[in-house]
């Protein structure tokens, strides 16, 4: 069986979105997605610290660390796989962070525009 590469938003190869933090749903530094992530954290974001208060205002604290988890919590300018649906939601309060297209998933499209995307995107950085 023949499997194939994981694409972006852009139909080109999967690109990574972080190794520090360790980020994705399966914690390989890419934002893949599968069955059993419910939330979709597809879209590779640039963090900031208007986006971490508005996720703490919404029920998600990203910043504060959570060590039994391993997870030392986001800071301003750390890349991270974000739920398509939170974005979303931060851009209808003006709120969303920059997008990283190219370490975006392509199922991220389900949910958000790709002109909006666009409209949000950074250069491309090393993960």
């Amino acid at each position: 069986m023949i499997q194939l590469a994981e694409r972006n938003v852009l139909g080109s190869a999967l690109q990574s979105c972080s190794l520090d933090p360790l980020t994705g749903f399966f914690r390989d530094g890419c934002c893949r997605t599968g069955p059993d992530d419910l939330g979709s954290h597809t879209v590779c974001v640039l963090v900031t610290a208007e986006f971490l208060e508005f996720s703490r205002e919404h029920g998600n604290d990203l910043s504060t660390p959570v060590p039994e988890f391993g997870f030392a919590g986001l800071s301003p300018g750390d890349r991270w796989c974000l739920c398509a649906a939170r974005w979303v939601e931060a851009f209808l309060a003006d709120r969303a962070p920059q997008v990283v297209l190219e370490a975006t998933h392509e199922s991220a499209l389900a949910v958000c525009s790709l002109e909006d995307l666009r409209a949000h995107a950074v250069e491309p950085q090393s993960p």
